[in-house]
């Protein structure tokens, strides 16, 4: 290569990495042109290869869609599904520039079946290009978006309002939809609020001012992705760490492997371990590139410290004087990403950096109308939507909130049962309660107790049908528990409603706290060294799950009380399942409410073979009382 040749690909490349990068997202409904800009973005910024262009007309001439001309829509749409059925699944992630940028562009999908997705892209975003068809003005799922954009942490929103040719360029037009979305988008926490008539199909306000537009005076798209500005750099604000691996190549070193999100790290460094708040001295620093003295954010790195010291995956490295909270309750804007839906007091895996550890919406707060951001009072959470809520971790883990960091302080829900992903959810703040409750050490202890007692203590968790004979399997096992000197309690399901949860109905949401409350008191019960018998109907595995996971190994046994449907009605001596098959008791499980059967219980009796003796003998050998 000429030397001279040599120096303006080095002097290229160098411009290249000078120059800094803005992400953006296009969003919006079905239809409104997403891929179609996108495309023709690429074509502007001259970011289509010759043989992509080749390929382009190919695919537009036997789509068919545009004619004779190119459908740049099908640079975009990758995905054969995609071709087939003409709209965005996935999200796709497309790079171009311009003399003065680097753009990395997520085209999202338009159908609210996919607003996971959406919310995918958006949240690494500076900016949002919502698209708004001008022949059909705003729709609901514009405002979805928007106000998903808003909770993502999106700084500009631009609302490209496309298709000005489909309405003969007017401005009257363009202008009555203008108006109504800077009404609406002002309500939300963006910085900046942007409208732009354009014909993505045409060219029109892209790279240059359109002829057929006179009366706009505003920039062109370009132009105006040009001048955003993109998020603050990091390495001027406090360490955050978060330990990802503990590595012990040898039995003289431990070295604590993650990336720096924020600021910067030195040998000699005094430095903080969160939650536990113990002071170390950095002795080593190491990056891919080897050895440091020094690096910041964004670096994958492994520290050694000056002493050994206990810390494990999901721990913080911060700043000495660092204002980063631990807590273990928070206020959280969340969307639903599951099929079933969300009640306050369900048990999931709650995801955040490098930290997995279980957690419960302990309230929801109130959903947003996306319509009119009215907030409004609910005890679920329904697919795709956005709501606030409380949540509590099992124990304090250091966090940022999502205006802080949007790496550290956003999140995800993931059901226990199925290890699906149901929600994404960012931090707002610690709650008071939670920064200011901390846990009593107490001087006798659960081992303590079960020595006074001269026995083990334990829950067993009698869970079936109505009239399958929990209560009085109960009654009978408890009678002979005292027999045997065992001290012993029944927490019955009806009982129960008469006192700890008498504010309580039989809707899916108040099961669910109703099994939580008395799965907190059995815990209680048997710290206490008592033996603990709940007779509950508790219908769904997943609260089954959430109350075993609060005790130790050994401690809960689920026992299935099983007979068929049939059985357990010919037992009905309160007429309880007629009335239900008539209407008059709603929610009744079995009947108008599901019943999950236990997957893998301890034990399963099946009281339609069996007497009530032998189910309480089993029950005793499970126990090793007999």
């Amino acid at each position: 290569m000429p030397k001279n040749s040599s120096q303006k690909v080095k002097k290229y490349l160098e411009h290249q990495l000078s120059m800094d990068t803005l992400r953006f997202i296009t969003c919006g409904s079905v239809d409104d042109g997403k891929s179609t800009l996108i495309g023709r973005l690429l074509a502007e910024t001259d970011s289509i290869f010759d043989d992509q262009l080749e390929t382009l007309k190919h695919d537009s001439e036997k789509a068919g869609t545009q004619g004779d001309d190119i459908d740049y829509a099908l640079l975009v749409d990758g995905l054969s599904a995609e071709r087939e059925q003409g709209i965005t699944i996935d999200v796709a992630y497309l790079f171009f520039s311009t003399p003065n940028r680097k753009f990395i562009v997520a085209d999202t999908p338009g159908h609210e079946q996919y607003t996971r997705n959406m919310a995918t892209g958006a949240s690494t975003a500076d900016a949002a290009l919502i698209l708004i068809d001008a022949s059909k003005g705003i729709s609901s799922q514009t405002k979805r978006h928007s106000i998903i954009c808003s909770y993502l942490g999106v700084k500009h929103i631009v609302a490209v309002i496309n298709k000005m040719d489909l309405i003969g360029y007017s401005t009257d037009k363009y202008q009555l939809i203008a108006d109504g979305f800077l009404k609406f988008s002002e309500k939300l926490s963006f910085d900046s609020h942007t409208c732009i008539p354009v014909s993505a199909l045409k060219g029109d306000n892209l790279a240059s001012k359109s002829k057929k537009m006179k009366w706009y005076g505003g920039e062109t798209l370009i132009s105006l992705l040009n001048n955003l500005e993109t998020s603050r750099s990091k390495h001027d604000q406090e360490l955050r760490l978060p330990v990802q691996w503990v590595n012990r190549e040898s039995s003289d070193f431990r070295g604590f492997s993650g990336t720096i999100e924020t600021g910067s790290i030195s040998l000699g460094d005094k430095i903080k371990i969160l939650p536990s708040n113990q002071e170390v001295t950095v002795k080593s620093i190491s990056t891919p590139k080897g050895n440091v003295s020094s690096t910041d954010a964004p670096t994958a790195v492994m520290i050694a410290l000056d002493e050994e010291v206990d810390v494990s995956r999901g721990d913080w490295f911060v700043s000495q004087g660092s204002s980063t909270f631990v807590t273990n309750q928070f206020e959280a804007n969340m969307i639903w990403m599951g099929s079933e839906p969300g009640f306050a007091g369900r048990s999931f895996w709650l995801k955040t950096s490098t930290c997995e550890i279980p957690a419960e919406i302990t309230s929801i707060k109130h959903k947003i109308n996306i319509n009119s951001l009215e907030k409004l009072p609910s005890k679920s959470l329904n697919l795709n939507e956005l709501s606030v809520v409380n949540l509590k971790t099992a124990r304090p883990i250091p966090f940022q909130t999502y205006q802080e960091s949007r790496r550290l302080g956003s999140f995800i829900l993931i059901d226990r049962v199925t290890y699906q992903t149901v929600a994404g959810g960012m931090f707002n703040f610690a709650l008071h309660r939670g920064r200011n409750i901390y846990e009593q050490r107490q001087t006798i202890t659960k081992t303590d107790r079960r020595a006074l007692n001269k026995h083990d203590s334990k829950v067993i968790w009698l869970t079936g049908l109505s009239g399958a004979g929990k209560s009085t399997i109960a009654d009978s096992l408890e009678q002979r528990l005292f027999d045997l000197n065992v001290h012993s309690y029944i927490l019955d399901g009806d009982n129960i409603r008469f006192g700890l949860c008498n504010n309580l109905g039989f809707t899916a949401a108040d099961r669910v706290e109703n099994i939580r409350r008395v799965a907190e008191v059995a815990k209680l019960m048997v710290d206490a060294g008592v033996m603990v018998i709940v007779a509950l109907i508790s219908p769904f595995e997943k609260e089954r799950q959430a109350a075993r996971a609060l005790f130790e190994e050994g401690e809960f046994i689920e026992v299935f009380v099983d007979a068929p449907l049939n059985i357990v009605e010919e037992r009905d001596t309160k007429g309880l399942y007629k009335k239900a098959k008539k209407g008059e008791i709603p929610n009744f499980t079995g009947i108008t409410s599901p019943y999950e059967k236990p997957q893998a219980p301890d034990l399963h009796l099946q009281t339609d073979k069996m007497q009530v003796e032998e189910g309480v003998e089993l029950v005793l050998k499970r126990l090793n009382l007999v």
